[in-house]
C-alpha cells in the first residue's frame, strides 16, 4: 500500500498539510513522525509560556505586601478568577484549531498573551485598586486556553498507539510553565527585583514563541470542527465522568499551583522569598512526571494507573491534614510536594484514558479498522476540550475552598479534609465505571458486537 503524502501547501495564508494518516505505519515511519515531533516541540513551547502567564498571579501575590492593602481572602479571590477564566476559554480554544488551523491558532494564542502581561506591567504597584488587579488576573486566564488548543492540535498529529506519550509530553511540557515562572520569580525576589522585572522577562519570550510557531508549525487540512461529534460527546456520559476525574487530577495540580505559596505565607507565616524557595518544587515534579503517567497508561492501562493514583493522593492529603493540625511545616511541605507529583502522574493517565475509552466504545459497537479509529478520533477530539475545561474548574474550587477555610477556621485544614473526601469519590467512580468487570465480560463467548460498551472499558 502506498503511504499518503504529507505535502505542505499554502492555503488560507498558512502552511497546510493536505493529507495526513498517522495510523498508516508506512506513512508514519517515512514522513509523519518527523513532522509530528516538530509540531509537538513548538506546541509545547507556546503552551509552556501560556501556563506561565496563566499562573502569573500566583507569583504576583507573593510580591504584594501590606502596602497593597489586600487581605489573604482578596488574594485567593484574585487567583481564583484567573483560574476560572482559564477554564472557560478552553472550550472556544478547542474549536479554534479546526477553524483556523493548529499553526495559525498557536500564533494568535501566543500573541494574545501580551495583553495580560503588558497590562500587569502597567498597573503593578501599591495604590492600584483591588478591582484593577482582579481584571488583570482575569485577562491572564487566556493562557489557560493554550492547553486546550495545543492538546487538540497534537491529538490530530499522532496515532492512537503514541497518544499517551505525545499528549503526556505536550501537557507536561506546558505544565512546566508553572514552576518555571515561580523559579524566575525566586530569582527576581532574590535579586531584590520587583514584579515588573519578572513581567519584562516574559514579554519578549511571548514574541519568540509566536514567531517560532509561525516558522515551524503546520496546519492539517483534514481537521474539522465536527458539530455532530461535539453534540455526541456532550451527550456521552463518559465525557462527564472523565471531566469529573480530571477535576481530581488536573484540577488539583493547577489549583495547588496557584495556592501553594499563598498557603505557606498565610498559614505558616513564610516570607515571599521563603515561600518562593519551595513553591516551584511541587509543580516542577508534577509537570515532569506527567509524561510518565501517559507512558504507564500506555503500558498498563489508564484506568488502573488512575485508580491507584487516587489512593496515593488520598494518602498524601491525609498526611497534610495531620501536618496542618500539628503545625509541622516540614511534614506539610513534603506531603504537599508528594501530592503534586501524584496529581501530575494522574494527569497523564486520565488524558490517555480519553482516546482509549472512545476506541473501546467503537469496538463494542462492532466497528473495526479505520472506521473504528476514525470514530475514536472524532469523539476523543471533541470531548478533550470540554474535559480540559471542566477539569480546570477544579482549580477554581480548590482556591475558593482555601479562601473559605482560612476565613472560617484560620487555616487550610478544612479545605484539605474536603479534598480527601473528593479523592475517595474519584477512586470509587474509576473502579465502578472502568475497572469493575460484570460477569458477562469474563465469558470468551461474548463478541464485541454483543457486548455492552462498558464491558470493554477495563483495558483503557
Amino acid at each position: 500500500m502506498t503511504a499518503p503524502s504529507s505535502s505542505i501547501a499554502p492555503r488560507k495564508g498558512g502552511r497546510w498539510i493536505e493529507q495526513w494518516d498517522p495510523e498508516d505505519e508506512t506513512f508514519w515511519k517515512e514522513t509523519g513522525e518527523k513532522v509530528a515531533r516538530r509540531n509537538l516541540f513548538f506546541s509545547v513551547l507556546s503552551e509552556h509560556i501560556g501556563f506561565s502567564i496563566w499562573t502569573l498571579w500566583s507569583v504576583m501575590v507573593l510580591f504584594m505586601g501590606p502596602e497593597y492593602g489586600l487581605t489573604p481572602a482578596d488574594k485567593f479571590f484574585i487567583i481564583s478568577m484567573a483560574t476560572l477564566v482559564g477554564a472557560i476559554v478552553r472550550v472556544p480554544y478547542t474549536f479554534a484549531v479546526a477553524r483556523f488551523g493548529g499553526r495559525n491558532w498557536t500564533i494568535v494564542a501566543a500573541s494574545m498573551l501580551l495583553v495580560p502581561t503588558i497590562a500587569a506591567f502597567i498597573v503593578m504597584e501599591p495604590g492600584t485598586s483591588f478591582g484593577t488587579f482582579l481584571v488583570c488576573a482575569m485577562l491572564a486566564g487566556v493562557g489557560g486556553g493554550n492547553f486546550a488548543s495545543s492538546m487538540t492540535n497534537i491529538n490530530s498529529f499522532f496515532p492512537l498507539r503514541k497518544k499517551g506519550w505525545a499528549l503526556g509530553l505536550n501537557a507536561g511540557g506546558g505544565n512546566i510553565g508553572v514552576p518555571v515562572v515561580q523559579l524566575v520569580a525566586l530569582a527576581v525576589i532574590g535579586a531584590s527585583g520587583g514584579p515588573r522585572v519578572l513581567l519584562g522577562i516574559y514579554i519578549p519570550l511571548i514574541v519568540v514563541a509566536a514567531v517560532l510557531g509561525a516558522l515551524y508549525m503546520d496546519n492539517i487540512t483534514s481537521v474539522k470542527n465536527d458539530t455532530g461529534a461535539a453534540k455526541e460527546a456532550v451527550k456521552d456520559p463518559h465525557t462527564w465522568i472523565m471531566s469529573f476525574l480530571y477535576i481530581g487530577t488536573f484540577g488539583s495540580f493547577i489549583g495547588y499551583s496557584f495556592a501553594f505559596g499563598l498557603v505557606l505565607q498565610t498559614q505558616f507565616g513564610r516570607t515571599p522569598l521563603e515561600s518562593a524557595y519551595v513553591t516551584f518544587i511541587g509543580p516542577l515534579l508534577g509537570s515532569l512526571i506527567r509524561p510518565v503517567g501517559g507512558w504507564l497508561a500506555d503500558k498498563y492501562g489508564g484506568a488502573k494507573i488512575t485508580l491507584w493514583n487516587f489512593v496515593g493522593m488520598g494518602a498524601a492529603t491525609a498526611v497534610i491534614v495531620a501536618a496542618s493540625m500539628e503545625e509541622s511545616l516540614a511534614l506539610f511541605t513534603t506531603a504537599f510536594i508528594v501530592l503534586f507529583v501524584l496529581s501530575g502522574l494522574g494527569n497523564g493517565s486520565t488524558y490517555k484514558m480519553i482516546p482509549g475509552i472512545f476506541q473501546a466504545k467503537a469496538t463494542a459497537l462492532g466497528l473495526t479498522g479505520e472506521e473504528a479509529a476514525s470514530y475514536g478520533r472524532r469523539l476523543s477530539g471533541a470531548s478533550m476540550g470540554l474535559i480540559g475545561a471542566v477539569g480546570a474548574v477544579g482549580g477554581l474550587g480548590i482556591n475558593l475552598a482555601f479562601r473559605q477555610s482560612f476565613l472560617s477556621v484560620g487555616s487550610g485544614t478544612g479545605a484539605f479534609v474536603a479534598f480527601l473526601a473528593f479523592y475517595a469519590v474519584c477512586f470509587g467512580v474509576t473502579w465502578a465505571v472502568y475497572l469493575r468487570r460484570p460477569a458477562a465480560a469474563e465469558s470468551p463467548t461474548v463478541t464485541a458486537s454483543e457486548a455492552k460498551p462498558q464491558l470493554s472499558y477495563a483495558e483503557v
